[in-house]
């Protein structure tokens, strides 16, 4: 039983469906992660495609692509065990020729990065034109992975970024509205910082399932406002 508990509950961290509701203290995230970026991931259909900073690669069976390679770097604010990691390298120079992917994603990545004007031309060097880069990078979210936790984008300044980078955004995303994110940041502080670790299980269940279920109705009740929002999801395109 406690194994096919743990099946769900890891299945539920980055596939969820509406029954991680109660179990998956960031499910207004994950859920919005997960149903966009599967949205976003049918216009990859063919090709290589480059997974920059690819942890574990919790989202490479959605793209349907003739080679996947991931790449991340040495210095992170986590251990790479049991990762899915195919190249590693030092967070400056990416080791690939020019022009070596017809498409690029980075998921919850660009956060972690110092200099992103660096990455970004980086990432365009090794992308071919009309190449297609999808990102998804938090607005709203607790530091994390410390120290190696450098920024937050409003949407304006992400698009200023990748346009002076050479790319062309086609589609964009900002996940959740101003009710629901002030739920999932309640949420995971109470996950984090109130809720014993030997408890998080029954907690989840009994405290967090009906904040996770009351903000999700709420934010549908409610006036939308997505000035304060959780993730920008962003489509690009290279031009140039």
């Amino acid at each position: 039983m406690k194994k096919i508990i743990r099946s769900f509950k890891s299945k539920q961290d980055f596939k969820p469906n509406y029954l991680g509701v109660l179990v998956n203290p960031y499910f207004i995230t994950r859920h919005n992660l997960y149903k966009y970026i599967k949205k976003l991931s049918t216009k990859f259909i063919d090709g290589k495609l480059l997974d920059f900073g690819c942890g574990s690669k919790p989202y490479k069976f959605l793209f349907k692509v003739d080679e996947y390679i991931g790449l991340d770097t040495y210095k992170s604010g986590h251990l790479h065990k049991n990762e899915n990691i195919d190249v590693l390298y030092d967070g400056k120079k990416i080791p690939f020729d020019d022009n070596s992917f017809d498409h690029i994603f980075s998921s919850e990545v660009l956060e972690h990065v110092f200099d992103i004007n660096a990455v970004m031309k980086e990432l365009n060097r090794v992308l071919k034109i009309n190449g297609k880069i999808l990102i998804t990078i938090p607005f709203a979210w607790g530091e994390h992975e410390q120290p190696y936790d450098f920024a937050r984008y409003t949407s304006f300044g992400l698009k200023s970024i990748l346009e002076k980078n050479g790319f062309e955004i086609v589609e964009h995303i900002k996940t959740a509205n101003y009710i629901e994110t002030v739920f999932q940041t309640l949420t995971a502080y109470l996950y984090h910082s109130v809720v014993p670790k030997g408890l998080r299980t029954i907690l989840t269940l009994t405290l967090i399932a009906p904040l996770n279920i009351l903000g999700i109705f709420l934010g549908k009740v409610l006036p939308i406002d997505k000035s304060y929002y959780l993730n920008n999801i962003m489509l690009c395109v290279k031009i140039k």
